[in-house]
């Protein structure tokens, strides 16, 4: 009797934990800008996970974040980098300060994103390795069977703050997914 006591308690407290487990997740890992993330992601063909995960990684949501890199925004778009895309893009009257602003930073980020996508044929591994370490960087590792045995995936990385960031953004994915995957709004 005693036991069957224990268990019930213990099994309580249980569900307890697994029902507050994403409302206390969804604090720590936040979800803004949403919309804006669903509307680029579709339209650039990329998994909204990944987009939501790489902001998380990048400035943890925050569409004032300045790099020591001076690198701008949520998606972290260095001016030469965002000058460079907004020609591609046919964007006129390009400033450094619209990347500041929400929806152009995560409509570049994404567009940049799509991008490298099609550059290394849809490897995001080492699509996230371009987006943080360089797309040339990362076509001399491709090229190199120093870092990869088949020259399409990355077998090392020998920066050490690319070989982290990609693993964050992966293990970034997982959580958000764990956690919004089923949301109605």
């Amino acid at each position: 009797m005693k036991y069957k006591l224990v268990f019930s308690i213990f099994f309580i407290g249980l569900v307890v934990i697994l029902i507050s487990i994403k409302p206390l997740g969804r604090v720590f890992y936040t979800l803004k800008y949403d919309e804006f993330i669903s509307k680029y992601s579709m339209e650039y063909s990329l998994d909204p996970f990944m987009v939501a995960s790489l902001i998380k990684a990048e400035s943890n949501f925050d569409s004032n974040a300045k790099s020591h890199r001076d690198a701008y925004g949520l998606m972290q778009i260095t001016a030469e980098t965002g000058k460079w895309a907004a020609g591609e893009m046919k964007i006129e009257n390009f400033n450094s300060d619209l990347l500041y602003d929400p929806e152009f930073n995560i409509k570049m980020g994404c567009w940049y994103l799509s991008k490298l996508k099609r550059q290394f044929n849809g490897n995001m591994n080492v699509v996230l390795a371009a987006y943080n370490g360089g797309s040339g960087n990362v076509q001399k590792w491709l090229n190199s069977t120093k870092h990869s045995s088949d020259g399409q995936n990355l077998d090392y990385i020998p920066f050490k703050e690319t070989d982290k960031y990609v693993k964050r953004v992966n293990t970034n994915i997982k959580i958000y997914k764990f956690l919004y995957i089923g949301i109605k709004k």
